[in-house]
C-alpha cells in the first residue's frame, strides 16, 4: 500500500492582509510547500477576494509556489492574467466552466500544473437530480400516439415529478482510490430496475414495460 506524502498549502484569506508579505514569508520559513490563493468573483461564490495583482506582489516576496484557486465564472477570461502574474498552478471547477477540457488544456499550454476540484455537494445534487430525472421518465415517461404520429417531440414535453412526489434521496459518496473522473448521469439509468426490482419484492408481480403502470400495482 502506497502512502500519499501530505503538502500544506496555507491560504492567504487566513492572513492579516496589513501584514501579507510578512506572513507569506513566515509561513515559507514555518514549512509551507505552497501558498494557497483564493480567487472569487462574487458570482460564482458569494465572497469577493483578490485577483492576479495580489499574486504579482507576491511573487517578488516568496520562492514557493503559488497556487491560484480559481472560484469564478469563465475562469479562461482570467488563465493568462494569472500566468503573467507569476502563478504556478491552479485549480479549477466544473461548474460554472464553460469547457472544463478546455480550461485544463490552456492551462497545460501555458507550462502550468492544473487541478479539478471536486464540490461534494456538487456531486450529490447532479446525483439527487438524475435521479428526479430517471424517476420521473419511469413513472410518466409514457409516448403517446394520435392520428399516426408522436405527440412528445423531446424531453420538455414529459413533466418531472414535484418535490412533494418524491421520495427522499440520500447520496453517499464513497473514496474508490482512483483519481476523481467525470460523475456523467449514473443515477438516470439505473432509478427504472431499481423500482421494478423493489416493486417484485413487495408484490411479486413483474414490471414488462414502461412507464409503470400503477394501476395494476392496485389490483397486485
Amino acid at each position: 500500500m502506497t502512502t500519499k506524502a501530505i503538502k500544506l498549502a496555507p491560504s492567504i484569506l487566513a492572513a492579516d492582509f496589513a501584514r501579507l508579505g510578512e506572513q507569506v514569508v513566515e509561513a515559507e520559513r514555518a514549512g509551507a510547500d505552497r501558498i494557497h490563493v483564493d480567487v472569487m468573483d462574487g458570482h460564482f461564490v458569494p465572497n469577493l477576494s483578490m485577483g492576479a495583482a495580489v499574486v504579482k506582489s507576491l511573487r517578488r516576496v516568496t520562492r514557493l509556489p503559488l497556487e491560484a484557486h480559481l472560484m469564478i465564472s469563465n475562469p479562461d477570461f482570467f488563465v493568462d492574467e494569472f500566468a503573467q502574474a507569476g502563478t504556478d498552478s491552479f485549480l479549477v471547477h466544473w461548474e460554472g466552466n464553460n469547457d472544463l477540457s478546455r480550461t485544463v488544456q490552456r492551462v497545460k499550454a501555458l507550462g502550468k500544473r492544473v487541478g479539478v476540484a471536486i464540490n461534494p455537494a456538487g456531486v450529490a445534487a447532479q446525483m439527487e437530480s438524475g435521479i428526479v430525472f430517471g424517476l420521473s421518465a419511469a413513472m410518466l415517461g409514457a409516448i403517446e400516439f394520435k392520428g399516426g404520429r408522436v405527440q412528445q417531440s423531446n424531453f420538455h414535453d414529459y413533466r418531472m415529478l414535484r418535490i412533494n412526489e418524491m421520495p427522499v434521496v440520500e447520496v453517499h459518496i464513497l473514496d474508490s482510490g482512483h483519481p476523481a473522473g467525470g460523475l456523467g448521469e449514473p443515477g438516470v439509468p439505473s432509478v427504472a430496475p431499481a423500482v421494478c426490482n423493489a416493486i417484485y419484492a413487495l408484490t411479486g408481480k413483474r414490471i414488462r414495460r414502461l412507464p409503470i403502470d400503477t394501476t395494476l400495482l392496485k389490483r397486485a
